[in-house]
């Protein structure tokens, strides 16, 4: 590669953060963020693809990855708090402008931080992530229980949101060909879950993941209001949210350019030269 990855560490409000970065220092700059129960790690496939036109920079959240994963105990594990440390990265980075690139969880992190400061959002790129309630699938019945009662409904919720069962069907969704799927994405996931306070860093998340419903309207109305240049890619097998959120979103920006990729939740598995593609187009880099 002419641009090869570099893996750093930067310390952001007193906690290590890992981050990847690739790419000329000069160009335009992707911010990307991952989801559950990922890393920066998922976004390998588009360095490889993308570093020679774009500046890429993915960081690990805290709890995540290579970061820091503080004791829950003392620190808040907040979708807010999140964006915070989030918007203070790229601040000690010296971003100045940048799209953002928003994953699942990187959805919730991503509108916090655009909301936060508008004027250096460039464009926003979002794959197999929600700002509706009707985007929500039928899994979230546990999961909005958990949120009526947490002391009830932790153990269920658990089950249903890190279990490996789980952990497999993110990636291979309802793909009538699994086989096109490395166990190792998965089972490096379980792993990781498993490691001492996960559940429990995953679980105060998690039961944060209300604030982001109670957000949504605020969210299209933003999107509503400002028109931001946007690109939505989607899993054509994703099940961990509901397939009618692309048209969503396109209601809401109808210059949205939306496309439909050969993959599930995590479609860069399987569909990461077209999603490369399509963002090269985008980025009008290509």
């Amino acid at each position: 590669m002419a641009y090869p990855i570099a893996y750093r560490t930067i310390p952001i409000d007193g906690i290590s953060i890992f981050y990847r970065e690739a790419g000329p220092s000069d160009a335009p700059t992707l911010l990307l963020l991952h989801g559950l129960p990922s890393s920066s790690r998922m976004f390998e496939p588009l360095f490889r693809r993308l570093a020679d036109r774009l500046h890429l920079l993915a960081p690990d959240y805290p709890g995540f990855g290579h970061s820091d994963w503080p004791d829950p105990k003392t620190f808040a594990y907040t979708f807010d708090h999140i964006a915070g440390i989030t918007t203070h990265f790229a601040e000690a980075l010296r971003l100045q402008k940048y799209t953002l690139y928003l994953q699942d969880y990187g959805g919730p992190v991503g509108f916090r931080v655009a909301l936060a400061h508008p004027e250096r959002l460039e464009a926003l790129i979002i794959q197999d992530a929600v700002a509706h309630d009707t985007g929500l699938g039928a899994n979230w019945k546990t999961r909005r229980q958990f949120w009526g009662d947490r002391g009830a409904n932790e153990a269920a919720l658990r089950d249903n949101l890190l279990s490996l069962k789980t952990t497999r069907a993110r990636h291979v969704g309802n793909d009538p060909n699994p086989d096109r799927y490395d166990p190792d994405l998965w089972t490096d996931e379980y792993r990781f879950l498993g490691q001492p306070g996960q559940a429990d860093i995953q679980s105060d998340l998690f039961y944060d993941y209300r604030t982001n419903v109670a957000s949504y309207p605020a969210w299209q109305t933003w999107l509503r209001t400002t028109q931001p240049r946007m690109l939505v890619l989607w899993g054509r097998y994703e099940q961990s949210f509901d397939a009618s959120e692309p048209a969503s979103y396109r209601a809401d920006v109808p210059t949205a350019e939306v496309h439909i990729l050969d993959g599930g939740h995590f479609a860069l598995d399987t569909a990461a030269d077209e999603a490369a593609a399509l963002v090269r187009g985008f980025m009008r880099v290509s």
